[in-house]
């Protein structure tokens, strides 16, 4: 009995100093970031930016990857299913925080599938139209969906994405009709718009902000409470008549459950590293954002903005 009891003392001892000694270690080996929407969008851009500062800090390589469809859901699950050892991370936007209300049925919970690391940045969007949609500013363009313009395209990455929210928010504050064209992601829906397949989009500033000052597409407004630096001449739709519009795309990264607190640490750690790097400071200038504060790159800051997002569109999305 006393070799049976010493044994298994030993057998645990090694499970748990091997464990340890893993924890360590970490990373020793590369690790992936998923993006759950199409290459060339606005997660995938900052999800680059992120993944090659951290690979400096981490000493390991940083790979993301696409998977996109269902509005985010599809890519999300798989981190949901994937061994929660640091090595398969999560970095997407708001629309996380919607599968609940928009997917009753989906395999996973995302409050109960997924561990904090940290918020990166909240990007503004943009309402943006192809080249030669006939209004030239907000209000004739909201006059125009509301007349012969009714029922205009307006491309999203799916629904529950960023995009398609603030579509959402848009028709409720003023009555206009869209025509939903949903894609796999905004990278594709973007080229669509240049090349005037579709009418309309409300994107982030990540992915609209370089074909807006290349001339390639229409610049309507900004959807922040403010203007923003980087597109200064923009008006805020709030100034522009439609009332307390308000909606930014929050970008953050997760691991799956059950992921150990000393990984999700050294995590948030290289991530508040990465975000105060003057590279990635520039660079997210650059597309119109910039990084969040270093207390807010913290599990315990995005477990609380996620809880509360959550209920947020899941009211909006419900009707309730």
């Amino acid at each position: 009995m006393r070799r049976l009891l010493a044994a298994a003392l030993a057998s645990a001892f090694v499970i748990f100093t091997g464990s340890a000694s893993a924890q360590e270690e970490y990373p020793n080996r590369p690790i992936t970031i998923l993006v759950p929407a199409a290459a060339g969008g606005p997660s995938d851009t900052v999800a680059r930016l992120v993944a090659e500062a951290m690979r400096v800090d981490l000493g390991q390589q940083v790979l993301v990857e696409n998977v996109g469809g269902a509005g985010g859901s599809l890519g999300a699950g798989r981190v949901a299913s994937a061994e929660p050892d640091g090595y398969t991370l999560l970095l997407y936007h708001i629309g996380v925080s919607t599968f609940a209300a928009l997917y009753p049925d989906l395999a996973y919970k995302p409050i109960e599938a997924f561990d904090s690391v940290g918020l990166v940045t909240e990007v503004p969007m943009t309402l943006v139209g192809k080249k030669d949609l006939p209004p030239q500013d907000v209000g004739s363009l909201l006059a125009y969906l509301k007349g012969e313009g009714a029922g205009a395209t307006f491309g999203t990455a799916g629904v529950g994405a960023a995009s398609d929210l603030c579509g959402k928010l848009l028709t409720e504050a003023t009555g206009i009709n869209l025509t939903v064209v949903p894609y796999k992601g905004t990278g594709p829906a973007m080229t669509d718009l240049v090349g005037g397949q579709i009418d309309l989009m409300c994107d982030q500033t990540t992915n609209t902000i370089n074909q807006i000052k290349a001339g390639e597409i229409k610049s309507y407004a900004v959807t922040t409470k403010a203007r923003i630096d980087a597109l200064p001449d923009l008006p805020t739709l709030n100034e522009s008549g439609v009332k307390d519009f308000e909606v930014t795309a929050w970008h953050a990264i997760w691991t799956p459950k059950g992921t150990p607190e000393a990984i999700r640490s050294k995590l948030s750690a290289s991530l508040q590293k990465a975000l105060a790097t003057p590279k990635l400071i520039e660079r997210f200038a650059a597309l119109g954002t910039v990084p969040v504060a270093p207390e807010l790159a913290t599990p315990a800051a995005l477990e609380e903005r996620f809880h509360s997002e959550v209920e947020r569109w899941g009211k909006l999305l419900s009707g309730k």
